[in-house]
């Protein structure tokens, strides 16, 4: 009796993770790459860049970035944009340290939630409502700020209670919250994209949107998700922004999303989607905050130094195109 063989055919869209994250580990090699030999030219050129505390320094200058930076690399990986992660930062802040008043939990539950909604009207108005998610984000940037600067009338808050900042800008065991805030926040959005189903359905859909639709994936579930969850990132960097100054202001973040996105992209998550690990996040922001503080450390102008860190972001997304091309 002969016994027939079945060939069995994936689809794209289950393909789409297990290729996704083969061309991410070698993204990620190339940005560690990059961010190592940075900080080698800088502690060759200026003796002050390798010393300890400064480098504690420069971890602490990334952390915020790479907080929102994560957030986005989830949105990027589903071929979208998030332009209005610096204002939710700021309209989050606001309304975290006036709820504040009324107890610490109270006004960090307030902010989360605040992210939360930010997030996720970003996530309705691109899913459900298709449209552009460069165009949705640009109006609810403009939009949130509106609001941040409506909730207390243009006026900061000072006086933010000290358990709220030794929580969020305090140290454990000599290192900075904000930094292990930053590496546990990658660390699990890294075993989400990676462990969970969920997590390969982002990558699915960043990868060939159509192919996961056949494939019986909820798209418009999936990018609610990830503007939801760098919306509550946002806020999250908010705490962290408000606490190292000590007042919250209605202009906070703004500028962030740039800097976001040029992590994101340094750190091996592509434009065209499908592609991106959170950890690289952490290396994209490791290395923009790096390069501004080596070019600081030789007296460089600081409108120079935001050419140099455009210049750097450039030539990620150009090699990131150049890499597509080759494909």
């Amino acid at each position: 009796m002969k016994t027939q063989a079945v060939k069995t055919e994936l689809s794209p869209a289950a393909l789409a993770p297990s290729i996704g994250r083969r061309k991410s580990v070698f993204r990620q090699a190339g940005a560690l790459t990059g961010c190592v030999g940075l900080f080698v030219i800088f502690s060759i050129l200026t003796s002050n860049f390798y010393q300890p505390a400064n480098l504690i320094d420069v971890m602490l200058q990334s952390s915020i970035n790479a907080i929102i930076a994560v957030g986005m690399t989830l949105v990027i990986m589903t071929r979208g944009i998030d332009l209005s992660v610096g204002s939710v930062v700021g309209l989050s802040s606001m309304v975290a340290s006036d709820m504040l008043s009324h107890g610490l939990l109270v006004g960090i539950i307030a902010g989360l939630v605040v992210g939360l909604l930010c997030g996720a009207i970003n996530g309705i108005l691109i899913a459900k409502l298709k449209l552009p998610d460069f165009i949705v984000t640009l109006g609810t940037l403009s939009v949130f700020r509106g609001a941040a600067l409506i909730y207390t009338n243009g006026q900061p808050i000072y006086g933010l209670p000290p358990a709220f900042r030794d929580a969020f800008a305090g140290r454990i065991l000599a290192i900075p919250t904000p930094v292990l805030l930053a590496i546990i926040i990658a660390v699990a959005a890294f075993l989400f994209i990676r462990f969970t189903a969920l997590g390969e359905q982002v990558i699915a859909i960043g990868g060939n949107e159509e192919a996961a639709r056949l494939s019986g994936i909820s798209i418009d579930r999936g990018k609610i998700l990830v503007y939801t969850i760098s919306g509550v990132l946002s806020s999250i960097a908010g705490f962290v922004l408000i606490a190292r100054i000590g007042a919250a202001e209605p202009i906070g973040g703004s500028g962030f999303e740039l800097q976001a996105i040029g992590a994101a992209v340094i750190g091996g998550a592509s434009l065209f989607g499908g592609i991106g690990n959170p950890l690289g996040s952490l290396i994209g922001a490791l290395t923009l905050g790096g390069l501004q503080n080596g070019l600081t450390l030789m007296n460089v102008p600081s409108f120079w130094q935001y050419v140099a860190s455009g210049a750097v972001v450039i030539l990620a997304v150009y090699a990131d195109q150049l890499t597509r091309k080759r494909r």
